[in-house]
This record gives structure tokens, C-alpha cells and sequence, in this order.
């Protein structure tokens, strides 16, 4: 499992005028069953995805599918994780 740490790079009128292919993006990766979890830090000054992935270079290449990415709105920091314990009710994130 993987978190993904998103740092804006440009004002957020910016990532507004894109926001809705951003959300598009991450609709279409929760379909497939990569994303697990997402949402803006707060402050607005980046976001967080939880992802599955059979290898970070797999997620890499799904990244720049982003608008964000392709805009170079943001910048992605990578951290893989292997979850032991969870929350009665999120066995399914355990490895």
C-alpha cells in the first residue's frame, strides 16, 4: 500500500480551473480499486491519496495521468506501507 502526499505548487485558482479532471482522475481510479482513501490536507495546501499498486513505478505512471501532474500544479511524494493492524471494519487494508 502506498500514501501519496500531493504539495501544491501553484495558487489554487490554478488547481481550480482543473479540478473537476482531477476529480475525474481520481473517480476512475476508485473504479478500478487503486484508490482507497483521498482528500485535501489542511490547510489547502496539498492532498493525501491511499493507494494499492503492484509497485510504485506501476503508481508513478498512473500519477501523470493527473491533471495536477501534467500541469505541474503539484508535486508527489511517494511512501510505501505495509499495513499490520487497522480498525475493526478496514481488515481489507491489511497486507
Amino acid at each position: 500500500m502506498y500514501v501519496v502526499s500531493l504539495n501544491y505548487v501553484a495558487p489554487l485558482e490554478e488547481l481550480d480551473a482543473v479540478i473537476d479532471g482531477h476529480i475525474a482522475f481520481l473517480d476512475h481510479h476508485y473504479a478500478s480499486g487503486t484508490f482507497l482513501a483521498s482528500g485535501r490536507k489542511v490547510p489547502r495546501t496539498g492532498g493525501v491519496i491511499l493507494a494499492r499498486s503492484e509497485s510504485e513505478e506501476a503508481l508513478r505512471t498512473i500519477l501523470t495521468e493527473d491533471p495536477f501532474w501534467q500541469k505541474k500544479l503539484a508535486t508527489y511524494d511517494i511512501q510505501q506501507f505495509v499495513a499490520t493492524k487497522a480498525q475493526k471494519g478496514l481488515e481489507a487494508l491489511l497486507d
